[in-house]
Parts: C-alpha cells; structure tokens; sequence
C-alpha cells in the first residue's frame, strides 16, 4: 500500500508542479517571444494574463466536474488537455495564437492543482495528512520560485519555446501513472448552478484583469480598467446575494466557512499572498532591475530560498503529528518578519553574500506556514467534500497571490514615485552636494553629461526607497498575520491523531 501511495504521489505532484511552474516559467522569456512572434511589450504581458484568468475563472468549478466525471477521469482529462496545449504554445507563430493557447492551458490547468491535493488527502490516512500536505506544498511553493531560473536557462540554452515543450515529457508521465494508480470516485448527479457560476466567473476574471494589468496601465485611469471593475464588483455582490438567498442549487456550498479552522485558514492564505508571493516577486525585480543581475544569475541567487523552504517542508512533515501546526505557523511568521526586515536594509551596494540569510529565512517561513496552514484548513472537513473545499481554497491561494503581487508592486511604484519627485528638487546648480558628487567625474552640473549622471543617481535612489518602503510593508503583513493564528482552534481530532501518530 506504501508502494502505491508513493506512486499516486508522483503521479499527480507532476501534475501539480507542471502547472504551478508554467505561471513563472515563462516570465523571462517574454522579450524573446515579443520579438519573434512581432508584439510590442505591452502586448505580450497578455501570455500571463490570459493563462490567469482563465485558471481563476475555472477553478470553481473542480468539485462540480469532479462529482460529474469522477475523480481520475477528470484528472486524466485535465492532464492531457494541459500536455497537448503546452505543445500548442509551443508552436504557436503569433500572438493571437499564444494568447489563446495559453488561456486554453489554463482552462485544462485550472484544476490540477486542487485535484491533486484532493488526491493526497484521500488516499493518506488522517494521521498522515501532515506528511501528505508537506509533498503537496513542496510542489506548489518551490516550483514557481524555481521557475524564472529554468526559462531563464532553457530560454538562452534552446528556445523559449520549450518552456512550454518541458511539460510534455512530465505531462506522459502523469498521465500514464494516474491511469494505472490514481483511485476513482463514485459518480454522483449534481445540478449545476450556471447563473451563479457565470456571475463568479465574471468577478473573477474581471478581478484578475484588474489586478494584472493595474499598475501597468495606471489603475483606473484606463478606461478598460475601470468597467472591468466596475463589473467585478456587481458581479461578486450578486453571486453572494444570490447564493446565500436563492432557492436552488449553489455552486459551492458556502457553509465550509462555518468551519473555524477552514476560515481563519483560508484568511491567513490570503494575507501569506502579499508578504511571500508578492514580496517574491519584489525580490525578483530588486535583483534584476535595481542590482542589474542577469536572468539567471538572479535565478540563482534566489535559490537558498527555494533549497531552506525544500528543506523545512521534509521536516515539517515528518514531525507534522507530533508538534502543533500552530507552533510551526508561528515559528514561519516569526522568520518571515526577520527575513523581510533583513531587506529593508538593502542597499545598491550590497552583496551577493548579503542576500543569503534574508532569502534562507523567507525560505523557512514559507515552509513552516504553508504545510501547517493547509493541514488545518481540512482537519476538521469531511471528505465527502475534499474536492471541493480544495477547489475554493486553491482559488482563494490564487486569488491572495494576485492580490499580493498587485498590492506590493503598487506600493512600491508609487513610493518610488514619491521619493523621486522629493528628490528631484536637490538637483540644481546651487547643490554643494551635488557638486562635490559630480566633482571627481569631472562634469558640472551645467553639463548635459553631469544632468544624466545625477538624474540617474537620483533615480537609482528613489528606487532603493521604493524597494524598502515594499519590504517594510511585507515585513508588517506578517505581523498582522499573528492574531489570526490564535483564531485557529486546535480540534480533539488533530490531538488524536498526533497522539495515534507512530515514532519514527
């Protein structure tokens, strides 16, 4: 039984990272494919929304198809779907044939990543859930974190396009693997509610379009932007009214939230998308943009953060059954603070050595906290609706790290702005400072050389105060984050199944 457990393990994790890597792999390559297939580097950002959107708007659905189809056929179906679109991107020879190739990938990706963790769940025991969720989560977490540094190396090695040929070797291995391991489940008759469906959808993929595209397109100076948000919140107040008062099938039972430990759960899921993923994405463009390291060298600079979150999710779910999630959740947020902090003493005259112990701590703290974290959000749920508390809790992750992303890279902008309009106004031909700055270069101020160089200086330094005042601003998230961890309720269920728990 060990045997095959490990086997159906490996069957859908390859599933999983497939699909969380394509959200980031592709990401360095954008230049290359904005050159061959002739956009213009507005345009090509639509290759990441588009796979977003139509992951977010899908994922809802993953209890219903699942109930409709069974588990391991709609699995399969997700997989190969997944695997012949990633050759299609591959191949494509515009841009609109990518757009809708990669919002087709995304539409067959959608639900991989719930169903697999629905997977785990039911085919490991109760007191094993904790070893379950730490394979799970290495998937999810430190995929995307390894995913700029792949493309960056398959994108100068071979071709951008295969960071989307890389799937299909690990897509027929899933695929061949969960025909022959993954269990089945009954088949059971369910109504669909499309109204509801269609209003969430609406929400969603109004909301992802929004947060994607916001700082890019200056918010709601778009018009575009601005009906978009407009409809996704008619949209959102809608589905809840409708949901919660109407008379007919919902889409997903809103009642999982009753559940104590799946709320505050879900909730920190959410707040965890501004300090981990967004402040990835931070450390991604402080590394690149503001220390100017190439692709991959930055890539690689990143990775004690992939290795300690690797590293700690082994001995968190080796240990899962004997020490409180709790303890681990506080303990992550405890090295997240400190690793965040860390960074908020960055300058453009740091290191490369600087850098290790800030990314080894984030590293940890996303170990500790997102295994524990999606162990108690399913203590306490049956699972007779695993597939779908896994389908919203997946959505919600998704969800919290656009939301993430958008909120960190906004505040950074704008404090950058901010710094720059402030400093700007020291640069004039009255400045000692500037003159003694400029001195040595043997340019004066009145020189159009001299402007640039100061101009530039003064630039590199609202940058620097953009980026603190981000991790700052990660570093409070995580604060934040600590009484909504002592809202989570340790059950007698989670005390038995720790004490029932065997020494290794």
């Amino acid at each position: 039984m060990e045997a095959k457990r490990i086997l159906i393990s490996v069957a859908v994790m390859a599933a999983t990272i497939m699909q969380v890597l394509d959200t980031t792999i592709v990401n360095v390559a954008l230049p290359n494919m904005a050159g061959e297939l002739d956009a213009t580097p507005d345009n090509i950002s639509w290759v990441l929304t588009s796979y977003l959107i139509a992951s977010a708007i899908l994922m809802p659905l993953t209890g219903y198809l699942t109930d409709r189809m069974g588990l391991r056929r709609y699995l399969l179906i997700s997989i190969a779907g997944f695997v012949i679109t990633s050759a299609l991107c591959g191949m494509a020879e515009s841009l609109f044939q990518m757009v809708l190739f990669r919002f087709l990938q995304g539409l067959f990706g959608a639900s991989l990543v719930p169903l697999s963790q629905s997977v785990m769940l039911q085919v490991f025991p109760g007191e094993q859930r904790g070893k379950a969720m730490a394979i799970w989560s290495m998937g999810v977490m430190v995929a995307p974190i390894l995913g700029p540094t792949l493309g960056g190396w398959l994108t100068e090695s071979v071709s951008w396009r295969w960071n989307f040929y890389i799937n299909l070797p690990v897509g027929i291995l899933s695929f061949l693997l969960s025909i022959r391991h993954v269990p089945n489940t009954e088949i059971r008759e369910r109504r669909m509610d499309w109204l509801g469906f269609s209003s969430l959808a609406i929400a969603i993929g109004a909301l992802q379009l929004v947060l994607d595209r916001g700082n890019q397109d200056d918010w709601f100076s778009s018009r575009m932007l601005t009906i978009a948000a407009i409809l996704g919140t008619l949209s959102i107040v809608f589905f809840f009214v409708y949901t919660l008062t109407g008379k007919h099938h919902p889409l997903f039972d809103l009642r999982i939230f009753k559940d104590r430990n799946f709320l505050f759960a879900s909730l920190i899921m959410t707040t965890i998308g501004i300090g981990f993923f967004g402040g990835m994405l931070l450390n991604s463009i402080f590394l690149q943009e503001f220390l100017n390291y190439p692709t991959f060298e930055a890539g690689l600079y990143m990775a004690p953060r992939g290795v300690a979150s690797f590293l700690v999710m082994i001995i968190v779910g080796k240990y899962s059954g004997k020490i409180s999630p709790r303890i681990f959740i506080f303990t992550g947020i405890v090295a997240s603070i400190f690793g965040n902090y860390l960074m908020t003493r960055f300058t453009g005259e740091i290191t490369a050595h600087d850098l290790i112990l800030p990314m080894m701590l984030q590293g940890l703290g996303m170990g500790l906290i997102f295994v524990p974290i999606s162990t108690l959000a399913f203590t306490t749920l049956p699972k007779t609706i695993a597939a779908e508390a896994a389908g919203i809790y997946s959505l919600i992750r998704a969800l919290g790290s656009a939301i993430g992303i958008s909120i960190l890279t906004t505040f950074y902008s704008r404090e950058a702005e901010k710094a720059w309009s402030q400093l700007r106004g020291n640069v004039n031909i009255y400045s000692d400072a500037l003159h003694a700055y400029l001195a040595p270069l043997h340019f004066g101020i009145e020189t159009h050389q001299g402007m640039a160089i100061a101009a530039n200086a003064v630039f590199h330094e609202a940058q620097n105060i953009g980026f603190i005042a981000g991790f700052w601003f990660a570093t409070i998230n995580f604060i934040f984050m600590l009484p909504l961890l002592f809202l989570v309720k340790k059950t007698q269920a989670g005390i038995e199944r720790a004490m029932q728990a065997s020494p290794e």
